[in-house]
């Protein structure tokens, strides 16, 4: 019930935009650019924790990314998650996932805590997804959503928390769900998506709950912003470092 009211709520009424504040606009012109996924490209954490698949991203979290994020992940501005499922596209598609490409893309999203989708009123990390699998596919490509990642125990929130915490905090959180060999199969690449990644430290549990169910190989992951520090270490990368995006 939330969720559709939020969502015509933000269609109806006046609104600023999401990421700059500019007055009766969802989402200006220069916001949407830096959603718009022209510099999407592999991205790291330093550390790089074991067991991280090659990631992708479309931008840094920081000036009106990290607001327009916020927007659609804790307030509820839900009509952004067309914009963002653009930007994750594109990190999709940064990552290989091109029209023409044998089999369908799986998409298979992080899923959030059933507490959170409560308070939020949706799971951030699926709509998303589910915006990005209706850009590719509007863009040649064969994408579907596969959500079959589910956690099996509590974590403590991750706000505040160091790399090693956030591990710890998460270490055999996720199990696949019974059905998700069935709702992989026949996929040409499996894609962990995500909003955000800081650590890595889901995605690295993630790719292990995927590999515990025989589900793989796991082709990579896409999300739509990291740190400014991953998005950029990559550019000073040595060569070696940089074939891992390969």
């Amino acid at each position: 019930m939330l969720g559709w009211w939020q969502e015509l709520a933000g269609l109806v009424l006046p609104v600023d935009c999401a990421g700059c504040g500019a007055a009766r606009l969802l989402l200006c012109g220069g916001c949407r650019s830096a959603l718009s996924g022209a510099g999407a490209r592999c991205v790291r954490p330093s550390p790089r924790p074991a067991g991280l698949p090659v990631v992708h991203a479309c931008a840094a979290y920081e000036g009106a990314v990290r607001e327009v994020l916020l927007a659609h992940k804790e307030r509820g501005a839900l009509a952004l998650a067309g914009v963002l499922g653009e930007a994750l596209a594109a990190a999709v598609r940064a990552g290989g996932g091109g029209a023409g490409e044998p089999g369908e893309v799986a998409l298979v999203p992080v899923p959030s805590a059933r507490r959170q989708v409560r308070a939020r009123g949706h799971d951030p990390a699926r709509r998303i997804a589910l915006a990005a699998s209706a850009r590719l596919r509007g863009a040649g490509v064969a994408a579907r959503v596969a959500p079959v990642l589910r956690l099996r125990r509590a974590v403590a929130d991750q706000a505040g928390l160091g790399a090693r915490q956030r591990r710890e905090n998460l270490a055999g959180a996720l199990e696949a769900c019974r059905d998700a060999a069935g709702l992989t199969a026949g996929a040409g690449r499996i894609v962990l998506v995500d909003d955000l990644m800081t650590t890595g430290a889901t995605l690295v549990e993630a790719a292990r709950a995927l590999r515990a169910a025989g589900i793989g190989p796991v082709a990579g992951a896409a999300v739509v912003a990291v740190s400014a520090d991953s998005f950029h270490r990559i550019r000073s990368a040595t060569r070696t470092e940089q074939k891992s995006c390969e």
